[in-house]
């Protein structure tokens, strides 16, 4: 009677035992997951997640299919709400903007203060330090799973009109702005008219001259070629740069094995590397080729002095005190620090 009570016991701690790893143990994989990115290739944002898609497909031997969705073509090409349809499942996996997904966490406005990274080893000190780190737990709270940083770039400022070398120069002018507040902060500060339009709808209003200019990283200007809607003028200020995100929304995450976590997580990071090289390709280099190849289409290249620059820094800095409270004190004194302390 003992021995058959305790048959009878573990037959039923077993029998829960296998109710509660029952998911776990027979993963529901679907046939092709959803991947949501604002550029497709040949640019380099399209190309990490081509890169990923295939490095995840390679390693997980077809386990795991992504396909993409550039022009988040997922939700009718609005920008803005990708991180929302990312939390409600109507988009698999991104390789997203913080610029983009700003408005819904606001922490992610730390990139776009004005003219806080003044060049690429500011911009790796954030990402790939203690802040970058602490985005990312402010991401999973937020409730995405984030895996590896890209790079979209340094924002460079082109028009139609005029040489640009100081705010005086931007008064009045109508420039073309993603639709996230600071956006339209900084370029009324400075004189501007910002107008807040999807890139969708920015290239043809380009192109009719129903907005002067834009703001965009300048692999895109050679890419579109920009100088045929009328870009005739380009400023490098390097007022901010626009990192990247790899992020999986939860559910389908916690789908997977623990081995196949690891094998996205891994490709994002190496997909990642691969970009912000991609990316930073033509900048980096002494002689600055993508600003010749842009000034023989015909455009007239401005590269600011300190002093020029300092000018635009002053006019906006009211802004970036604005900003600074929204984003969270604390973190941007974190950022500000690992600024000041990067190697250069």
């Amino acid at each position: 009677m003992k021995l058959r009570r305790t048959l009878l016991s573990l037959l039923a701690v077993a029998a829960a035992l296998g109710t509660v790893l029952a998911p776990a143990s027979a993963q529901t994989y679907k046939a092709e997951y959803r991947m949501s990115l604002v550029l497709g290739p040949p640019t380099p944002w399209g190309q990490a997640g081509k890169v990923w898609s295939d490095l995840v497909k390679e390693r997980t031997q077809g386990r795991i299919n992504m396909k993409l969705y550039p022009g988040v073509s997922l939700i009718q090409g609005d920008q803005t709400r990708e991180f929302s349809a990312l939390r409600q499942g109507v988009i698999d996996m991104a390789v997203g903007s913080t610029i983009n997904w700003s408005p819904q966490v606001k922490e992610l406005n730390l990139f776009s203060l004005p003219f806080l990274m003044p060049d690429y080893a500011a911009v790796d000190a954030l990402t790939q330090g203690d802040v970058g780190k602490k985005i990312f737990q402010t991401l999973d709270k937020s409730g995405v799973v984030p895996l590896a940083w890209g790079e979209n770039g340094y924002r460079e400022l082109t028009n139609s009109k005029r040489v640009i070398k100081s705010p005086e120069d931007l008064k009045g002018m109508k420039i073309r702005v993603v639709g996230s507040p600071i956006f339209s902060d900084m370029f009324s500060a400075m004189g501007a008219n910002p107008t807040q339009m999807s890139w969708a709808d920015a290239q043809p209003a380009l192109s009719s001259g129903a907005v002067d200019g834009q703001e965009n990283p300048l692999f895109l200007f050679t890419i579109l070629k920009m100088h045929t809607v009328g870009q005739k003028f380009v400023t490098t200020w390097g007022y901010m740069a626009d990192p990247l995100v790899f992020v999986v929304n939860k559910d389908i995450w916690t789908s997977w094995t623990p081995a196949d976590q690891a094998i996205v997580r891994q490709a994002a990071v190496d997909a990642g590397k691969l970009e912000i090289a991609q990316a930073r390709k033509g900048l980096i280099e002494a002689d600055k080729p993508v600003l010749k190849d842009i000034a023989a289409m015909g455009v007239t290249v401005t590269q600011l002095t300190a002093a020029e620059r300092e000018a635009f820094v002053k006019i906006t800095r009211p802004v970036y005190t604005k900003w600074k409270a929204t984003v969270g004190a604390d973190l941007v004194n974190a950022a500000e620090a690992a600024v000041a302390a990067r190697k250069k």
